[in-house]
């Protein structure tokens, strides 16, 4: 029986096991990832990082969310991902580029509770979201079931799709009921993240997500990245915004034209170990 070291982290909540590629040798295929983010009976996380040496950036990190299924990028995993390098020794570098599926992404270190990830541009083409329309709209309505309402919602692309619902109280909308029947509705051919959005201020959100793969989370990166540009592009939020998670904050940036979107937060580290496969 072989086993490997791992590095337990969270961004705000939303929690990672690192697994390094680099120090050690492992067929990351040959892990049963399903059964290792049993909180239960495993090591328990929503998200695993598998870093690799590349030719393309510092690092190449691999994203597995905890049903196995592969994602293309996560912002508050990138930001573990760079404390983890920076505090094993594994870079001197504070300004990190890491390749993911999704595309390069740049991280920089102030400090461990300040660390700023480019997380790109959004992106509003349907066929590159992906979702099935016929052109870009700043809200689509989404019919559930014969029963409800249509649901208007706001759809992109921040390296991975998510769909944006302004409410009026993230604690009284039925998230556990309607979460999962957007993110696997057949509108979305890979599925979507989904986010809930209260609009405090043009300053001020509070966020809840459901992530694809995973379930609801207590903090999405990419989501609230996706949330802000959605309020953005619907003149009811600032170019710079206080995103309220259940643990902490995220500060998202974006001008409103075509550059990238600048997200800024901590990474914690919770523990390191050794499992057997």
């Amino acid at each position: 029986m072989a086993s490997f070291n791992f590095c337990k982290m969270h961004g705000l909540g939303n929690d990672f096991v690192i697994i390094d590629g680099i120090s050690q040798p492992i067929d990351i295929q040959s892990l049963s990832i399903p059964n290792l983010a049993d909180r239960h009976l495993g090591i328990g996380f929503n998200q695993l990082l598998f870093i690799y040496p590349t030719k393309k950036a510092d690092v190449a990190c691999q994203i597995f969310n905890a049903d196995g299924s592969e994602a293309e990028q996560c912002g508050n995993g990138m930001r573990c991902v760079a404390r983890f390098l920076h505090e094993e020794k594994l870079t001197d570098k504070k300004s990190l580029r890491i390749e993911t599926k999704a595309g390069i992404m740049q991280v920089l270190i102030t400090n461990y509770d300040d660390i700023q990830v480019n997380m790109g541009n959004p992106c509003f083409e349907p066929d590159a979201i992906p979702c099935k329309a016929n052109q870009i709209k700043k809200r689509y309505e989404l019919p559930l079931d014969e029963n409800q309402a249509h649901l208007t919602m706001a759809v992109l692309s921040m390296g991975n799709p998510h769909a944006i619902l302004q409410v009026d109280s993230i604690l009284d909308f039925p998230v556990e009921k309607i979460a999962p029947q957007i993110a696997r509705h057949a509108f979305f051919p890979r599925g979507t993240n989904v986010g809930f959005m209260e609009i405090v201020d043009p300053k001020h959100i509070r966020l809840r997500t459901y992530e694809r793969g995973v379930g609801e989370t207590v903090a999405c990166g990419s989501n609230a990245c996706a949330a802000v540009v959605s309020g953005i592009q619907n003149h009811s939020l600032d170019h710079k915004v206080k995103v309220e998670l259940r643990y902490g904050t995220l500060w998202i940036e974006w001008d409103g034209a075509k550059g990238p979107v600048l997200m800024s937060g901590p990474a914690a580290r919770v523990f390191s170990g050794s499992a057997s496969y």
